[in-house]
C-alpha cells in the first residue's frame, strides 16, 4: 500500500466484475476495505463503515442502490456508480453523480478515483 491509498468500498453483485475492481484497486495501490455483494451489507456498511471511496453497481440483484449513495454522500465519502449505462442511466436525482460506464479500464478508474477524491 502506498502512502496515498484510499480504503474503497466496492459494491456489486457480479464475482467477475468484482473481482475485477478489486484486483484493479489494489494494483494502483489502494486498499478494499469490504466488497458489498447485498444490498442490506451495502447499507450496513455506508452506515458504518471507513472508506476513503466507494464504487457502487447502479443495482444489486434488481435493487436499485441509490440509499447507499445517499447514505456516503451525507456522511461525505465521494464514490462514483458503476453502471452499464454510464451518467444517463442515473436517476433523475442523482444527476450529476459521478458514473463509470461498465466495462472500465484501469485508467478510468483511477482518473474518476482522482476526480472524486481531489477535494477531500
Amino acid at each position: 500500500m502506498t502512502a496515498a491509498a484510499i480504503r474503497v468500498l466496492i459494491v456489486e453483485d457480479e464475482p467477475l466484475i468484482a473481482m475485477f475492481i478489486e484486483d484493479t484497486l489494489i494494483e494502483m495501490g489502494h486498499e478494499v476495505g469490504l466488497v458489498a455483494t447485498r444490498l442490506d451489507d451495502a447499507l450496513r456498511a455506508a452506515e458504518t463503515g471507513t472508506f476513503g471511496f466507494a464504487i457502487i453497481d447502479l443495482n444489486l440483484d434488481g435493487a436499485p442502490t441509490y440509499p447507499v449513495a445517499d447514505i456516503l454522500k451525507a456522511r461525505g465519502i465521494p464514490f462514483v456508480f458503476a453502471t452499464g449505462f454510464g451518467a444517463a442511466g442515473l436517476d433523475p436525482a442523482h444527476v450529476g453523480a459521478a458514473a463509470l460506464q461498465k466495462p472500465f479500464t484501469q485508467a478510468e478508474l483511477q482518473a474518476a478515483l482522482t476526480r472524486a477524491t481531489a477535494s477531500k
